[in-house]
């Protein structure tokens, strides 16, 4: 869980990839919106305050659609959805193999489907075939569907000329206690939106669409807090309680477009504009963790846990000071603190963007919670992002006895898909 981390809460500012639309057009068919109209819905609340509740009741604060399920970001552009856009308070990854037997033209006609219903689910449309109505009463709410090719994914379709040499399968690790049944695959599919059951309505779409080209190998849900649940916008808290995110690069860098997408003439040809993912699920050993103090947590991460601030003085966005001592001599930020160890300076400017999602999986046989990090970062070469700074925290990081890395993925993304495209056209039919 490195320091430049998940990216700020929700804030105005338009989506990255496009633009918000408060008012989408549908193309066709009944919008969700349009079900809806501009009113607050009636939701079911199971339980909302603790107790089963048992019957249809309208939240207590019910936030109007044109404040949160209104917002909309476009499925077509220069980058795919979901890489800059801001933060959505539910998520699901899922990868899958294709089946024995397809090849490069099924999963043409695969990707074809898939970018089709993600442009619609996206735009507050029905699925074109079979939609399940788990939605229909919702506007978009930020929803975004990406679509990443893994390294099994160029040998079935006979494309392997094609394989991006950053492609190449990431190093072993040893704090790694990787599962294999939870990692890698052949496709993976990324799934974000502010409300769960839109975020699930497209889940199971793109499950459905995989009809018989592709089986789910695995699948892994995660949240992140609701916007508008702070009193004003602020860094996002991991499930160690601790602001995480302070270092994350962000678009307005001069450098970030350089880092984290492959320019427009690099390659593969049909990498440009895209990105590569490195997908961890990371389980926090909370336990552990709530036994220290606050002021060892503290020592750990090497930053203060009410506001995220170095413990070498300041506010969350001063620099930390790596050579500032106390009255004793001993460093003030702990030589083996992670927010020390991960530092872009500390790791020859190597830098990703991390939008994790964070998860609980109940609790194991004796009691322990399975809870953690879904682990998501974004650049432009995981062997100049994620690797070195990964080899170095392997090394001595203060934090790795509470955590443990239990599966992991590496994944291409392409660029976006122009209008009337389908993401990978550029691979699967160049």
């Amino acid at each position: 869980m490195a320091d430049q981390s998940i990216p700020q809460a929700r804030t105005p500012d338009p989506v990255l990839e496009g633009t918000a639309a408060k008012e989408p057009s549908p193309r066709g068919g009944i919008s969700r919106r349009r079900l809806l109209g501009t009113a607050g819905a009636t939701g079911l609340a199971l339980g909302a305050a603790g107790g089963a509740a048992g019957y249809a009741a309208a939240p207590s604060s019910a936030t109007p659609l044109a404040s949160l399920g209104s917002g909309r970001v476009m499925f077509h552009g220069k980058h795919q959805p979901g890489i800059t856009t801001p933060m959505q308070a539910r998520g699901h990854l899922i990868a899958f193999d294709l089946v024995p037997g397809a090849g490069r033209k099924e999963a043409a006609a695969l990707l074809r489907r898939w970018s089709e219903t993600a442009r619609r689910l996206m735009a507050g449309e029905p699925a074109a075939h079979g939609d399940t109505g788990v939605a229909r009463d919702a506007g978009p709410s930020s929803l975004t569907v990406t679509f990443g090719f893994g390294h099994g994914f160029f040998g079935r379709t006979g494309l392997e000329k094609q394989r991006p040499a950053a492609l190449d399968p990431l190093p072993d690790f040893s704090s790694d206690r990787l599962d294999k049944k939870r990692s890698d695959g052949d496709l993976w599919v990324q799934i974000g939106a502010d409300d769960a059951l839109v975020a699930f309505h497209a889940l199971r779409a793109i499950q459905k669409e995989a009809s018989s080209a592709a089986r789910v190998r695995w699948q892994m849900n995660g949240f992140n807090r609701s916007p508008g649940a702070t009193a004003h916008p602020m860094t996002a808290r991991n499930l160690m309680g601790q602001v995480d995110g302070t270092n994350n690069p962000r678009p307005s860098d001069a450098d970030f477009d350089r880092r984290i997408f492959v320019p427009a003439d690099g390659e593969p040809a049909w990498m440009a504009n895209g990105s590569y993912v490195v997908v961890r699920r990371i389980r926090m050993l909370l336990d552990d963790w709530e036994k220290l103090s606050g002021k060892e947590q503290e020592g750990v991460i090497g930053r203060r846990k009410s506001d995220g601030a170095p413990l070498s003085g300041g506010t969350e966005t001063t620099e930390m000071d790596l050579e500032k001592t106390d009255a004793e001599g001993n460093l003030v930020v702990p030589v083996n603190a992670h927010a020390r160890i991960t530092r872009p300076d500390q790791n020859g400017g190597a830098a990703m963007l991390r939008r994790p999602f964070s998860y609980h999986d109940g609790f194991d046989s004796d009691g322990v919670p399975d809870a953690g990090l879904l682990f998501i970062c974004w650049q432009a070469d995981p062997l100049r992002g994620f690797v070195p700074v990964q080899r170095k925290l392997d090394r001595g990081d203060a934090l790795s006895p509470f955590i443990r890395h239990e599966a992991s993925g590496l994944f291409a993304v392409p660029g976006g898909a122009a209008e009337g495209e389908y993401v990978g056209q550029r691979l699967l039919e160049g």
